[in-house]
């Protein structure tokens, strides 16, 4: 029998008070807390109260970050934040960006022509650095509208077509065709040329004879995709070196080399000696890595021909098959196009199909902004077609993520156990950005253990104001005061050891480079296996190694005037105990610490008169500090690009120690 009406009525009633009652609480306990209140008396008394509710302190905190200036911007936005980075919290120590290091002039009687070269490169710096240490003015309208009108420079044009006649192009030598903005997807480079007759050659690096024999006849070419140049004292990179040996190497027969060099460290070659691909595995873009070619002019030609018309009488399939020769020829005209494809590069010559390359973890198309040839060759014209139409301009912001996660915790107010410095250059913006994302994290899981990158200034203004604010906001830059130089490396040495005996006093000082891999919790056990009481020095030692006398790396007996270098870890990676580290310091600041270019053998030399006047030092050789590239089971991997240190980051975190792919 159904419920009277006053009945449903009075549950309708009582159902709307639950319902109020329940709103009623809810603002009293939810929404009054954070109403605001006018008045002075409030809001001043509010700054000193405590916040009465977790949820209202939940929200004023994210408010707060959102709010702040310091908040750091997705990639897609500038690289940097505006406003200077939040203070460290805590009440720790405040983080130094620059060096203290000071060079001091020495007397006449004990100066060395480093000397001279530094105190340029102090004196050259000094502009630069008292541009980045002034305090910048603070923001105004007036500012801005000057600054909005004050428009960049515009770039580098980027046409769509290149075009260079032999006129504009040296004889002899390396020649150099700039691609402004690079290569994209489809762009092609056209080479007309002709290979010079063979000559004979005599450099025993190229092609060795034993005594009384002729000389060996060369003909060889080179062209080359590079890059720009990051560093001085290291050849740009090159992104692809394709090397035709008409008259063959070592193998005697004619042969096509390609590779790639990063860092000055060349990869695996690939090698093509006129056997083709297999077609199931080696294919770039569906096209083979080395197509085949007639490996013979003389016996082996007829032998084939013979073997096709056994075949025919016999009653084989007949082989349809054409072999080509080999697509370079002296005295020739050739058209060589080089073709950028989806996944590689590929090679055409006289409208056949010759080799491909496929591309190299590290860089990017855009990179590639020249083209060199060098070598036996007579160039006719060179012509770049389908040009990207933008330009891969200095910009940070592609590589730098400006998130909270990759910043360096305020340095500890105890001594720890390791300081890592890490030798860098400035514009190495996304070598830097990989270590922070890769093996630098084991730094942010313990308070034990602190890395810092040391970087000289930049010649351009605006790389060092760039590399100012990525200091500021990372905080793990130190920026040491001196004009950038392969020479002077030793004096960033000089300021890791000084930075961890003076700012983080530590156990033990590594030193490595922005290409170097470290497995910190690997070269920690190796360290701990050494009394804690004894000196030590451990790292891949190089025992009685010779100064080079001629070429590149050649140095003059004025600069190191010993006949053998004394025993010295490979600079990619190697630690000292502090005692020496301070050592070090002291000698420096004293003026009678020794500098050489070179400075792992600096490092090794310094050692090495520690143990004769202080104190015996304990030196700890291990092959897996590699100086080469990555090994398995390695402590240090070298030569890494920054793909390549994320790489063996995930596999580390999935508990492989394997290597990643070559470049």
């Amino acid at each position: 029998m159904p419920a009277p009406a006053p009945r449903k009525k009075r549950l309708v009633r009582a159902g709307l008070l639950a319902a109020a009652a329940g709103y009623f609480a809810f603002v009293l306990l939810f929404e009054l807390p954070l109403l605001p209140f006018s008045g002075s008396s409030a809001s001043s008394s509010s700054s000193s109260l405590p916040i009465p509710h977790p949820r209202r302190r939940e929200l004023v905190a994210a408010a707060a970050a959102f709010a702040s200036p310091s908040s750091p911007a997705r990639p897609a936005k500038p690289a940097f934040p505006a406003g200077a980075p939040a203070p460290a919290a805590g009440g720790a120590r405040p983080l130094p960006i620059f060096s203290s290091l000071l060079l001091l002039p020495r007397p006449n009687a004990t100066a060395t022509p480093f000397d001279a070269t530094a105190a340029d490169a102090f004196a050259a710096a000094r502009p630069h650095l008292a541009h980045l240490q002034a305090a910048p003015a603070p923001a105004s309208s007036t500012s801005a509208s000057a600054s909005a009108s004050a428009s960049p420079a515009p770039p580098p044009a980027c046409p769509a077509s290149v075009a260079v006649h032999r006129e504009r192009l040296p004889y002899d030598g390396v020649r150099v065709v700039e691609l402004p903005c690079g290569l994209a997807v489809g762009s092609h480079v056209t080479v007309v040329a002709r290979p010079r007759p063979a000559r004979p050659e005599y450099d025993p690096k190229i092609a060795e004879r034993k005594d009384g024999e002729a000389a060996v006849m060369v003909s060889q070419f080179m062209v080359e995709l590079v890059g720009t140049k990051a560093v001085d004292g290291e050849a740009p990179p090159r992104i692809l070196h394709f090397n035709p040996r008409i008259r063959g190497d070592y193998s005697r027969r004619p042969v096509i080399e390609m590779n790639s060099c990063y860092r000055m460290q060349w990869g695996q070659s690939q090698r093509c000696e006129g056997f083709a691909s297999r077609p199931a595995v080696d294919t770039v873009d569906g096209q083979l890595k080395c197509e085949k070619w007639i490996r013979d002019d003389g016996n082996k030609t007829e032998e084939s021909k013979m073997k096709w018309w056994v075949k025919r009488l016999i009653g084989r399939p007949k082989d349809v098959h054409i072999s080509w020769p080999y697509p370079f020829t002296e005295g020739k005209l050739f058209v060589m196009t080089l073709t950028a494809g989806l996944e590689g590069y590929h090679v055409n010559v006289d409208g056949r199909h010759v080799a491909s390359f496929p591309y190299r973890t590290g860089y990017s198309l855009e990179d590639a902004t020249a083209l060199s040839i060098n070598g036996d060759i007579d160039i006719e014209s060179v012509f770049a077609s389908s040009l990207p139409n933008s330009h891969p301009s200095f910009a940070p912001e592609r590589y730098l993520e400006m998130s909270e996660q990759w910043r360096a915790p305020p340095l500890p107010t105890e001594p720890v156990e390791l300081f890592i410095g890490i030798l860098s250059a400035a514009s190495h913006f996304a070598e830097r950005m990989a270590v922070r994302k890769s093996w630098m994290m084991y730094t942010r899981k313990s308070s034990n253990i602190v890395a810092r990158f040391f970087v000289a200034l930049n010649g351009k203004k605006e790389v060092n104001a760039e590399l100012k604010k990525e200091a500021e906001f990372f905080r793990d830059i130190v920026i040491v005061p001196f004009i950038d130089s392969y020479d002077l490396v030793v004096l960033k040495t000089v300021a890791i050891a000084e930075y961890g005996v003076r700012v983080v006093p530590a156990k033990y000082v590594m030193k490595c480079d922005d290409d170097t891999f470290v497995r910190i919790d690997l070269i920690l056990d190796q360290v701990k296996k050494i009394r804690s009481d004894k000196s030590v020095y451990v790292g891949s030692i190089n025992y009685f190694h010779r100064p080079l006398r001629s070429g590149k790396w050649a140095v003059t007996y004025e600069e190191w005037p010993e006949e053998v270098y004394p025993n010295y870890a490979n600079g990619p990676g190697y630690v000292i105990s502090s005692d020496i580290a301070r050592y070090i310091v002291s000698e420096f600041d004293n003026q009678t610490l020794r500098l050489f270019k070179m400075e792992d053998v600096s490092m090794g030399m310094w050692v090495e008169k520690f143990n004769n006047t202080r104190r015996p030092v304990e030196i700890r050789h291990d092959v897996r500090f590699y100086q080469s590239g990555c090994y398995d089971g390695y402590f240090t991997a070298h030569y890494q690009s920054p793909q390549h240190m994320v790489c063996l980051w995930r596999k580390l975190q999935s508990g492989s120690a394997q290597c990643c792919n070559l470049r």
